[in-house]
């Protein structure tokens, strides 16, 4: 519930920096660019709302996963699926050997998850479940829509921006921006709006991994699994190796269980995922609580 409640605040202040930006555009009242700004919106929303599965599948160069080769992946899907009473979705096989996952689709019913072919052979049963177990609830969570609102608003307010930094070079009328307030608007609101986008799919991250681990009833698997995606992703012979176009761009980072090839941003606040190690901790707790380890020294 709070994990959901902070998920509306950011994309309540995201949208918010939208409109100022536009805003800013009109001169500081309502006018053309703000209400152009609104319909550039809704559009690119309504786009990703539609499209977004079709366009990750596309460009992670994924087929339908085979049931009769796949039946283990299958039977996996298909118990976890029943299990939170949901719809099963629609599995693909990227041929990818990067230790990766994601799901994508507007919704419960027309979502569809893609493992990495080499996510699939470096994992046991057990941690194979877990990821499973995170993926779907990111479907279950609305994650992907969640996530690609955000993506799609970040992105409308960064080209916007741009558009303030030509204010100083055209001038403005007398209810215009400031064109020194123009600038900086046009440097930092990116900034904000890329810190806020961040935050809102570390969250989400975090929200999956635990909803995930309740659904699978074994924290610790997935735990396991996100150690090998560390090790996978600082393995020097695995840097980039096979890589699919959905793993090299940088706006689908979000989509994946790990960020692809370890990467991490400078600064947290522009980091798309938790630490891994954190992630590990917020499960160990998990299991803990769940009695599947001993507490820690020194707790009650």
């Amino acid at each position: 519930m709070l994990k959901s409640a902070k998920t509306f605040v950011l994309l309540a202040a995201l949208s918010g920096l939208l409109l100022f930006i536009g805003a800013m555009l009109d001169g500081g009242t309502g006018g053309p660019f703000l209400n152009l700004m609104l319909l550039v919106a809704i559009v690119m929303n309504f786009s990703a709302y539609f499209y977004s599965d079709k366009i990750a599948i596309r460009m992670a160069k994924a087929v339908p996963l085979d049931e009769t080769q796949y039946r283990d992946v299958y039977t996996m899907v298909r118990n976890l699926a029943d299990r939170a009473r949901q719809p099963m979705p629609r599995l693909y096989m990227s041929p990818s050997p990067q230790l990766n996952a994601f799901a994508t689709g507007r919704n419960p019913r027309n979502a569809a998850v893609c493992f990495n072919q080499g996510l699939y052979q470096a994992l046991t049963r057990d941690e194979l479940e877990g990821v499973i177990g995170h993926e779907l609830q990111h479907v279950y969570n609305r994650d992907i829509l969640i996530g690609s609102v955000a993506a799609m608003i970040g992105t409308t307010i960064s080209y916007l921006a741009f558009a303030l930094r030509w204010i100083p070079l055209f001038g403005s009328n007398d209810r215009g921006p400031n064109p020194i307030a123009a600038i900086a608007a046009s440097i930092i609101a990116p900034l904000v709006a890329l810190v806020i986008q961040s935050a809102i799919t570390r969250s989400r991250e975090t929200l999956a991994d635990q909803t995930g681990a309740e659904l699978t009833g074994n924290p610790l698997a997935l735990a396991s699994a996100l150690r090998k995606l560390e090790a996978g992703a600082n393995d020097p012979r695995m840097h980039r190796a096979g890589a699919t176009p959905a793993e090299t761009n940088q706006a689908m980072q979000h989509m994946f269980i790990a960020a692809p090839f370890g990467g991490r941003a400078a600064v947290k606040l522009f980091s798309t995922h938790p630490p891994i190690s954190e992630r590990i901790a917020a499960l160990e707790r998990q299991a803990r609580q769940m009695g599947q380890l001993p507490p820690e020294a020194g707790s009650w």
